[in-house]
């Protein structure tokens, strides 16, 4: 009798953590992320800049589209 042939095993692509550490999915599956530049120079920067600075914001569709696959894992 033949040896049975062994299947390929399937690559699965890692989870990039660096990316995952700044990224969270939401309930509908959006990405939500921070803004940037919000430590450096603030006595530049208006009140009204650093306030919604602060607040977290979703991806745009075309970026998340491309960095799902970073976070696929």
């Amino acid at each position: 009798m033949k040896a049975k042939a062994k299947k390929p095993k399937k690559i699965r692509m890692k989870t990039k953590k660096t990316f995952a550490k700044r990224v969270k999915v939401t309930g509908s599956g959006e990405l939500k992320r921070g803004h940037n530049y919000v430590s450096h120079f603030a006595a530049n920067k208006t009140h009204k800049q650093k306030k919604h600075l602060g607040k977290a914001t979703l991806m745009n569709k075309s970026d998340a589209k491309r960095d799902r696959q970073l976070l696929q894992g």
